[in-house]
């Protein structure tokens, strides 16, 4: 028992070492996360590759930004002049669409719950079918046990008298 508190102290002053150690040679530390070779030939040869084609992307995408912005520059002062034209045209695309959903939104609904409908009637037949059934049984046994029972009294009577 007495070694047990000193092996998790000598475990902890352990511990503290290795943290001062990294902390005073963090460059080993770092050095440590890296491969110890340097890059394979197939990784040279992907980056080489690859950069070109990134930088001409990255071109691609600024051309692509500087355009944007010129044809908006350009597409403003339209949109200005036709907007008692083009508001009113908008808005009355956006409510025929919105409209259309709607309706057909609706029709799913309704297909829908007919559907649950009718099947959950046809379940309630089928069980108030099923359900008669056990019933209509359920009568004829408590019917037959009940003149059973009736039988045995009026024997017993009899014999008693």
């Amino acid at each position: 028992m007495a070694d047990q508190p000193t092996r998790g102290g000598q475990k902890q002053q352990q511990q503290q070492q290795q943290q001062m150690q990294q902390q005073v040679q963090p460059s080993e530390a770092i050095k440590s996360l890296l491969p110890q070779q340097g890059p394979s030939k197939s990784q040279v040869l992907a980056v080489v590759t690859l950069f070109p084609v990134g930088g001409a992307l990255l071109c691609l995408a600024g051309l692509t930004l500087v355009g944007t912005l010129i044809g908006l520059a350009v597409a403003t002062p339209v949109f200005l002049l036709f907007s008692p034209v083009l508001v009113p045209a908008a808005l009355t695309i956006a409510l025929a669409v919105t409209g259309f959903l709607t309706s057909g939104a609706f029709g799913i609904t309704a297909l829908s719950s007919l559907s649950w409908m009718i099947n959950y009637m046809r379940r309630m037949r089928g069980t108030a079918g099923e359900q008669m059934e056990h019933a209509k049984r359920r009568v004829q046994e408590t019917a037959g046990q009940m003149g059973q029972k009736t039988g045995q009294k009026i024997q017993e009577t009899q014999r008693t008298l």
